[in-house]
């Protein structure tokens, strides 16, 4: 694709309906523009372009030229050697075995601890757990430390203050949906944190619901979340929990 002589490498990013001016101005300041959206029940897609960048062909030029200069004199130097019998230099691997000690001279030292993946049972809360507090303090929910956190963390169980911030039908189910979960209480002007998501969920059997549940659950409706680490999609910036317990509670 090309414009004026510019060339432009393209993608499409999807993301869910609603939070399209997030991801449009994420991409905008990497240096991306839109060149169109289309929208789906419940995701957009967007496609976005930007210039290639320019290959530097006389730098490439003079490196090329340089490399030649160098390979030249390793040969006549390589010729010299041979005329004269000189030694071969010692070679940086021997000079390497030779001043590394050995394992058993090295001296012992502490592992780091980490946080392991077999943690059981233990359930990560943002006030006993730093990374998870990190990520639900964040202001955009494309970033790059949420794909790490869920990839660290798969497998274990979270649990924090949340909301519903969208709830629609899974491919066109009556008794089937995808809600949206943000951190913290319910806001129409922020939205911290990453767009957490309930797949194909029915909100009677597979939330676990317990305390004091509305007549009706919708957007707004403030809950305590604890579910289980699934998988961060990329293309959409959904990070997938699955539900352990949805505790509803009102805005304090």
């Amino acid at each position: 694709m090309a414009d004026d002589g510019v060339k432009y490498e393209t993608r499409t990013v999807r993301t869910i309906r609603g939070t399209e001016s997030r991801t449009v101005s994420k991409w905008e300041k990497e240096g991306w523009e839109v060149v169109s959206q289309s929208q789906g029940k419940l995701q957009t897609e967007i496609t976005i372009r930007r210039p290639k960048p320019k290959t530097p062909w006389r730098l490439v030029a003079i490196g090329g030229g340089a490399f030649a200069v160098l390979v030249i004199a390793l040969i006549a130097n390589g010729i010299s050697r041979e005329q004269s019998g000189a030694e071969p230099a010692e070679t940086p691997a021997a000079s390497a075995s030779e001043t590394t000690p050995s394992p058993s001279e090295r001296p012992y030292q502490e592992p780091t601890p980490t946080e392991s993946a077999e943690a059981g049972d233990v359930v990560l809360t943002p006030e006993g757990n730093a990374d998870l507090a990190r990520v639900l303090g964040l202001g955009d929910y494309c970033d790059s430390s949420i794909a790490a956190f869920a990839e660290k963390y798969r497998g274990q169980t979270i649990a924090f203050d949340g909301n519903i911030g969208a709830m629609n039908s899974h491919d066109g189910a009556t008794t089937r949906y995808d809600i949206l979960i943000g951190a913290g209480d319910f806001s129409e002007t922020s939205a911290p944190g990453p767009a957490f998501q309930f797949r194909d969920v029915n909100t009677t059997s597979d939330l676990h619901s317990t305390g004091n549940m509305p007549d009706t659950i919708g957007v707004g409706t403030n809950l305590h979340v604890t579910a289980q680490v699934d998988e961060y999609e990329s293309n959409s910036c959904l990070f997938l929990l699955e539900p352990v317990e949805a505790a509803f509670r009102s805005t304090r």
